[in-house]
């Protein structure tokens, strides 16, 4: 890949581009602001994410070129559609933009924007910056932790990840299922598959589990993949479904 002349790294909106942000990656503030970019993305919009913002800070700039056939090798992925509808996905929601097409081969310039930037650029545009849901946990530290964990597993859906966050709240099911905008039986059904991935019977169980930070036996954090399955095309950011 040939050098990309440091004038097209220039930052082509009003919000700053920062490498300091995040260049820590296992720090509390860090991860817990990435676990919130997390629920407002697709599984595949954050593997994507994911590499291309650990391959454009490792390489200290604030944007790479990345053809299609790199993203299938940086994540994983097996589809070249699924590729750029992720793409397409996370320029809409602000988390990259392209700057300019970049190799022959297909590649193109994106910046690739760190946690806070990207919550700047959604609320600059009118956007929610992370789904309605949890909009107020995200200046509590100790409810930032739990989020972090809970989103750390790999085994659960974006809802499922959402109504776990209300029991730890101590939401009733009902209550639950008002703020969700689903049926009480719905949310009861998500609870008992979230129950058996953690391998637990009741909600104190699952309290214990997410305070102790013990995994249930589903849990494959070891897997290399993105660290939530978000996979509910139904779930947009702001929105209460």
């Amino acid at each position: 890949m040939t050098s990309t002349p440091e004038a097209q790294l220039s930052p082509s909106s009003d919000v700053p581009v920062s490498l300091t942000s995040d260049i820590a990656p296992h720090h509390p503030k860090v991860a817990q602001r990435m676990a919130l970019l997390a629920l407002s993305h697709t599984e595949v919009e954050h593997r994507l994410y994911e590499v291309m913002r650990r391959e454009t800070v490792a390489a200290r700039r604030g944007a790479g070129c990345f053809s299609i056939r790199r993203l299938l090798a940086l994540s994983g992925l097996r589809s070249h559609g699924s590729v750029k509808r992720g793409c397409l996905g996370l320029m809409e929601k602000r988390s990259i933009e392209t700057i300019s097409q970049g190799q022959p081969q297909g590649g193109f310039l994106y910046r690739v924007y760190s946690p806070d930037e990207i919550f700047a650029r959604r609320l600059a545009v009118g956007m929610a910056p992370f789904p309605d849901e949890i909009r107020g946990y995200a200046s509590n530290r100790a409810f930032g932790q739990l989020i972090q964990r809970v989103v750390e597993r790999n085994d659960l859906t974006r809802r499922e990840a959402l109504i776990v966050l209300c029991c730890i709240e101590g939401m009733s099911n009902a209550e639950i299922g008002k703020r969700l905008a689903i049926g009480e039986q719905t949310v009861k059904s998500h609870l008992r598959r979230v129950f058996d991935k953690f391998g637990v019977k009741r909600r104190t169980e699952l309290l214990s589990c997410l305070l102790m930070k013990r995994g249930g036996r589903k849990n494959r954090l070891a897997e290399p993949r993105s660290s939530i399955q978000l996979g509910d095309p139904n779930l947009k950011i702001g929105s209460s479904d």
